[in-house]
């Protein structure tokens, strides 16, 4: 019997509820508009008319794929931050909300250089930080840098997919070592390094665990190892006046602070996400 894409849709988000998945309204539309082919504005327009068979069976191999733990965005390939559209794949961390604390604070860090602003997104990952400040910032040259090959090909589809090439390119580089000649004299670098303490991965929700990439995640010992690293190794990669903005896990924000205070940075800052968590620690670098 023919269905709606509206009941479709209802009938994917309550098995999606019942699993627990928290956004299960979001990963229902958003699976939906995968299989169908659909934009987001399409599905609106269509919810009343009726779906294809093959579009029914799509739905349910991939409402059941993530009902076995894989996260939607490895599913649909591609995910929203900041107002961008961005390609994922399980070579990269998700985008997740958390993070545009990060992309706004580097915003509004590069909008506060007078000219000739230049951005580095280090372990960008997909490149979601660095692009949404290009985005925002059209003045602004910016660099994402990642050690995995993987991440940079993400990064190099992003770009493309954004229009951004005229101010965005990527490079290898290894946050845990110095920055090679190229990549310096910069206003503003932003990172969201690995930071999950190596004990606690193993407690992580499946979805994350089993289908994000390990080396993005695993942030040593006590989760601090790449904020030593990266505080101490990239402070000749910043201009005078210019400022290193982490992303920090749950608690790690006073330890972030001091580690900056430590390696001479001033000014040092934090802000918390919408849940209330202190989210991202800054310094500004004057001597």
């Amino acid at each position: 019997m023919a269905t709606t894409y509206n009941n479709l849709y209802l009938d994917a988000r309550r098995k999606l509820k019942a699993a627990g998945i928290p956004a299960a309204q979001l990963e229902a539309r958003e699976i939906v508009c995968f299989a169908a082919d659909k934009s987001r504005e399409d599905f609106f327009r269509d919810m009343t008319l009726y779906t294809s068979e093959q579009v029914e069976e799509r739905v349910k191999e991939l409402t059941d794929r993530r009902l076995a733990g894989e996260p939607v965005a490895y599913i649909i390939g591609e995910w929203e931050f900041y107002g961008l559209t961005l390609d994922v794949s399980r070579e990269v961390l998700i985008p997740r909300m958390d993070t545009e604390v990060l992309a706004e604070q580097a915003i509004l860090a590069a909008r506060g250089v007078e000219e000739g602003c230049r951005v580095l997104d280090l372990c960008a990952g997909s490149g979601c930080v660095g692009l949404a400040v290009a985005a925002n910032v059209p003045e602004c040259k910016v660099v994402l840098a990642d050690n995995s090959e993987g991440a940079l090909r993400v990064c190099k589809q992003n770009i493309r997919r954004c229009g951004l090439g005229n101010q965005v390119v990527s490079v290898f580089a290894d946050a845990k070592l110095p920055p090679l000649p190229a990549l310096w004299d910069f206003d503003v670098i932003a990172c969201n390094p690995p930071y999950i303490p190596t004990g606690d991965i193993e407690g992580l929700d499946a979805s994350v665990k089993d289908y994000e990439p390990l080396e993005a995640l695993d942030g040593g010992e006590d989760g601090l190892e790449f904020y030593r690293l990266v505080a101490a190794k990239w402070k000749g990669a910043i201009r005078l006046g210019g400022k290193l903005l982490f992303e920090v896990g749950m608690g790690q924000s006073t330890a972030v602070e001091a580690i900056l205070a430590q390696n001479g940075y001033e000014d040092i800052r934090s802000c918390q996400d919408t849940q209330g968590i202190w989210r991202v620690v800054s310094g500004t670098l004057n001597k």
